[in-house]
């Protein structure tokens, strides 16, 4: 395949992607780009190799950099982070914490969470942006997770996803620490 080949098939890959990842119909994208409907149809079906010019007008109604738009490494992207690399975002002085064990901002932010909740303590959160997700799964103990004010026990072993936009709560109301991984979905800025 030559170069010109690999960057027409990767344009057309990625401008579907991204295209995708933002919910823009190609008449959206069309009239955010000034592109006519009919070119973008050519450039995602690799059919064409567009003008300098329209490339940039795609990327930049897309908000990404044309290096984005163009780059064609198709081998998986694996970030490793050592655990002396996660963040502590929040701890008290009986013990309980929470680390930022990795995140990533395709597809809109995606954060995993490691949490240690000790006897009596609890962290309130906010309602997070419409369209957040949380899933958390307890290795240990039973936490008490209240979202919008109802509580829900969670022994260990138990699993729960829930709308983060609401006022949410953990809460430790046993004897034995709690300990739980959590995955947090947020939805990408349109």
């Amino acid at each position: 395949m030559s170069d010109l080949d690999q960057l027409t098939q990767s344009l057309a890959r990625n401008l579907k992607r991204w295209r995708g990842e933002r919910g823009f119909t190609l008449d959206a994208l069309a009239a955010r780009a000034g592109v006519s409907r009919g070119m973008i149809i050519q450039i995602e079906q690799a059919r064409t190799n567009p003008s300098v010019g329209t490339t940039v007008k795609l990327a930049d109604a897309l908000g990404v950099s044309i290096t984005t738009l163009l780059d064609y490494e198709q081998g998986p992207q694996v970030r490793l982070v050592p655990p002396e690399q996660a963040v502590r975002m929040w701890s008290t002085s009986t013990g309980s914490s929470t680390t930022l064990l990795v995140g990533t901002e395709r597809r809109g932010p995606l954060e995993l969470w490691a949490w240690r909740l000790m006897p009596g303590d609890r962290s309130e959160s906010d309602p997070h942006p419409d369209g957040t997700i949380e899933l958390l799964h307890v290795t240990a103990g039973e936490l008490t997770l209240v979202v919008d004010g109802e509580p829900h026990a969670l022994p260990a072993g138990t699993s729960a996803t829930f709308e983060a936009n609401v006022s949410h709560a953990y809460r430790n109301d046993g004897d034995e620490t709690v300990e739980m991984t959590m995955a947090v979905s947020i939805p990408p800025v349109r």
